[in-house]
């Protein structure tokens, strides 16, 4: 088990997701943490977020949440692209061109993407992109429960307290309307795996995000 105990040199993060509330569900609390800290330290946080299909329904919620969710960085640039939903891997050379533009100008200290291992197509092209694009960083891979029931055991986890947990639930149920139709979106299934993972890594506050850490270098 790995802890991600000291954040401080933590100072430009790049956040990948396939679909517009996938950062915030995998990674949500986490980048609040660490952008509070950072804010804290009076250093600030360097974040780029790139968020690959939405429509513009869709496209709106997801600036909004990242507003929110980016509300304690230093700074921010937000991306949202339009690629068609579930239809990422006849789309990957376009995706690519995409990694590629802007792994030129930003070095991140941490990326976070989704899992190698999600049965979602579009989640799983993304996970390879990062690998294939940054070949020297320090990648976390998130989590999104599902219908798939995919959730596999993740050896990374960052402890957070019950007010960041709060404000990460509140921001999702918010920021994303046109989801609410879904049933497993919802407060309980937020809370109930923040609490799991709280309990799999004996988090001081009993919540955490967890997370997938193919390389760590010590």
């Amino acid at each position: 088990m790995i802890a991600l105990a000291d954040t401080r040199k933590i100072a430009r993060v790049l956040c990948l997701g396939a679909h517009s509330d996938d950062i915030e569900i995998g990674c949500g609390g986490t980048i609040l943490r660490l952008a509070a800290e950072a804010r804290q330290r009076g250093a600030g946080l360097e974040v780029m977020w790139v968020v690959f299909s939405a429509d513009a329904t869709r496209q709106a919620e997801a600036r909004r949440s990242a507003d929110l969710f980016l509300t304690d960085a230093r700074s921010k640039e937000v991306a949202v692209h339009s690629f068609r939903d579930g239809f990422f891997p006849s789309n990957s050379a376009q995706i690519k061109d995409i990694f590629e533009g802007f792994k030129g100008r930003f070095a991140p200290d941490l990326i976070f993407t989704h899992c190698r291992e999600d049965l979602h197509q579009d989640h799983a092209l993304l996970a390879s992109l990062s690998w294939n694009t940054f070949r020297n960083h320090l990648i976390l891979e998130y989590e999104v429960p599902k219908y798939d029931g995919d959730l596999g055991r993740p050896g990374t986890f960052v402890a957070l307290d019950k007010a960041t947990c709060q404000r990460k639930v509140t921001n999702l149920m918010e920021c994303f309307a046109t989801q609410a139709v879904k049933p497993w979106f919802d407060p309980e299934t937020f809370w109930a795996l923040l609490r799991l993972r709280g309990l799999e890594c004996n988090a001081p506050d009993k919540y955490a995000e967890a997370f997938y850490c193919r390389k760590f270098v010590i």
